[in-house]
């Protein structure tokens, strides 16, 4: 397989060419970053350090937290640097690395979602079963399975688009590397790869989401058929957060992908918050709905504060010692 490139670099016309705005966008979009890294590496801390929530749901959580890490640093670093420099400029392997690692990041939290839909029927339709059915082994499957087929699904899109020539025009109208803005810029014929990118959507994208929406109709109709209100409050509130995690998600990426490309805002947006808003209010919705994940945090900080209290008590002491021998 032979890549053709004829220019070597692109332009990256990001969200604006005013610098004044630029500059607010870059304190905006690295609060964002920060908040996103503290976020998703507290709740990944306190999904491993915490013995009280050694369950499959929060074992998935944390591999969500992890994978948002990793699918937000693919693309906001790149997002400030151009937000700060004259030059902004991407070389077309880094551009095809970029798109390669949106996808496999992007393809796997579409995966992990469906998995843990999945996971919420089991622990709604069969709760005692919950444990055995939701093993160590299974989980973990999941998952590997998930990097697995998102990065077949990243692999192949990015093989085809190695055979794109691109000659002539430099500017990308995006803040990142994205397949569909690239094939404007092509002076190849682009649909093999156009072809190949809209089924890989359907059948990954579409097909999860397919999923999703066939354990949460499972889910439903295992909810109407709990006689208290109660208990029906109580297995609905346990979903309420990964409905929101899948809004979120799906309602960006999929638009931003299915839509015809045409270098609107409404695609910048699409793209911001999949990529950008997505990754920091993942942790902020799993901590605020759920009583466990907020009570795990505050054993968590206040052992925190009791180790460094009792290590500044013993820098104290053995200060207060070397004195008492220096009289």
């Amino acid at each position: 397989m032979r890549n053709h490139t004829v220019i070597p670099e692109f332009i990256l016309l990001g969200l604006s060419d005013d610098t004044q705005i630029q500059a607010v966008l870059f304190v905006l979009f690295l609060v964002v970053y920060v908040l996103t890294m503290v976020g998703n590496l507290t709740m990944l801390l306190v999904v491993r350090i915490d013995s009280h929530l050694n369950t499959p749901m929060y074992f998935f959580l944390g591999q969500l937290s992890f994978l948002d890490l990793c699918h937000s640093s693919v693309t906001v670093p790149k997002l400030l640097e151009n937000l700060l420099s004259e030059k902004k400029t991407i070389s077309v392997e880094g551009c095809l690395a970029q798109v390669f690692f949106v996808f496999t990041t992007g393809g796997t939290e579409s995966c992990l979602l469906t998995v843990m839909a999945y996971d919420r029927y089991v622990a709604i339709s069969s709760p005692l079963l919950y444990g055995q059915v939701m093993n160590r082994q299974l989980c973990t499957g999941l998952v590997w399975g998930s990097w697995g087929l998102a990065f077949l699904d990243a692999l192949i899109n990015i093989l085809v688009a190695l055979n794109l020539d691109f000659c002539g025009a430099q500017n990308i109208h995006h803040f990142i590397c994205e397949l569909p803005s690239l094939y404007s810029l092509s002076c190849s014929d682009v649909s093999a790869s156009y072809t190949t990118l809209l089924c890989s959507s359907f059948l990954h994208f579409i097909g999860n989401f397919l999923l999703v929406l066939f354990s949460y109709v499972r889910i439903l109709l295992t909810i109407l058929g709990i006689s208290s209100t109660s208990g029906r409050s109580k297995a609905f509130s346990t979903c309420t957060s990964h409905l929101t995690a899948v809004s979120f998600f799906y309602g960006s990426g999929l638009l931003r992908y299915l839509l015809p490309n045409s270098g609107s805002i409404q695609e910048l947006i699409f793209s911001l918050q999949y990529t950008v808003i997505t990754p920091m209010l993942n942790p902020l919705i799993y901590s605020l709905k759920n009583k466990e994940v907020k009570t795990a945090v505050r054993r968590m900080l206040r052992k925190c504060f009791q180790c460094f209290k009792n290590q500044v008590d013993e820098e104290h002491g053995q200060s207060y010692n070397k004195q008492c021998l220096e009289t």
